[in-house]
């Protein structure tokens, strides 16, 4: 069975930072490229960062690049999204997705709230 399990949410003040943790069971996790996505309340889901299988290779949308910062850890099955600086428009609730496209392989985690505010 298939899981994908965020933790690590939770409120923070604006300038603060949080790191999130998602930990994977049920498929081979090294085999997959691993995405944080983000959802506010009324917006449409978007990628935040992406790490993949070989290489380790990142990406970020702009607006997270220098302030977030993608890893994982193959031997623990988890991937991890420190985030730095948070601003008040960084709420939102980050999902954790795993992707192999070669065999259409597509999971999501249940999410975990971010909440910035003082």
């Amino acid at each position: 069975q298939v899981q994908l399990v965020e933790s690590g949410g939770g409120l923070v003040q604006p300038g603060g930072s949080l790191r999130l943790s998602c930990a994977a069971s049920g498929f081979t996790f090294s085999s997959y490229t691993m995405n944080w996505y983000r959802q506010a309340p009324g917006k449409e889901r978007e990628l935040v960062a992406g790490i993949t299988s070989v290489g380790g290779s990142t990406n970020y949308a702009d607006s997270m690049k220098g302030r977030f910062t993608i890893s994982r850890d193959n031997a623990k099955n988890t991937v991890y999204l420190q985030m730095n600086s948070l601003k008040p428009e960084d709420t939102a609730v980050y999902y954790c997705n795993a992707v192999r496209m070669m065999f259409g392989r597509n999971y999501w985690g249940q999410g975990t709230q971010v909440t910035v505010s003082s």
